[in-house]
């Protein structure tokens, strides 16, 4: 069976993240101070999407068949440490910034500059809502389709109760029958003995009258 469509809606978007991550990483350390401080905000904030974005996927997995999950918890493994690689980058960007910044190895960025990177930070925070409505979407597509689920199989459920109660009042009526049964059963037993004996009595009086009859001719 293959991936849901959510996890590859989910996958999408994580690569979507990744790639920006490492963009702006690599572009990160030519930035002057104020830009590169509001790049690293930005990075840090696609980071924790990202973190967002393998929870959704790591629950998306649980409901793919456990034969199929395999190559898939692979990928979500390799998709965890690219992005913890990614922060322990990002953190080593920001400590080589701020040794630059302690030795004095920095200039004034320009006004153009901090235009731009304000609004590549814009577009990245419209971006990064633009993913957040979408997975509440989807999160609550996810819900709708679950309780629906959940509806069905309460339905099924009342099904199965009314049909075992059927089934314990047809046995109950059966276990009626048999009890009626076994005392017909006696009852006929009864009367055949008393049939079998009344039937000896009946040859016993014949036996005697005949040899009644017998014996009133000798004498």
């Amino acid at each position: 069976m293959e991936a849901s469509e959510l996890y590859k809606s989910y996958e999408t978007d994580f690569l979507l993240a990744q790639s920006e991550i490492e963009q702006k990483l690599e572009s990160i350390s030519t930035l002057e101070r104020d830009a590169r401080t509001s790049a690293v905000k930005a990075v840090e904030r696609t980071i924790g999407e990202a973190y967002e974005i393998l929870d959704q996927l790591s629950v998306e997995i649980q409901n793919i068949p456990s034969s199929s999950r395999a190559p898939l918890s692979a990928n979500l493994r390799q998709y965890r440490q690219s992005i913890q690689s990614a922060k322990k980058q990002l953190a080593n960007v920001e400590q080589a910034g701020a040794r630059n910044e302690l030795f004095g190895d920095r200039s004034a960025g320009g006004d153009g500059d901090i235009a731009l990177d304000q609004r590549q930070q814009l577009l990245s925070g419209q971006e990064s809502l633009d993913r957040s409505s979408q997975r509440i979407r989807d999160s609550q597509r996810l819900a709708n389709e679950t309780e629906s689920i959940g509806a069905n199989i309460l339905t099924d459920l009342r099904g199965q109760r009314e049909q075992i109660q059927n089934s314990r009042n047809t046995l109950l009526e059966a276990d009626g029958y048999v009890d009626k049964s076994i005392r017909t059963l006696r009852s006929m037993t009864r009367r055949m003995a008393m049939n079998k004996v009344l039937t000896y009595l009946i040859i016993a009086v014949l036996v005697i009258l005949i040899l009644l009859v017998l014996a009133s001719k000798f004498w």
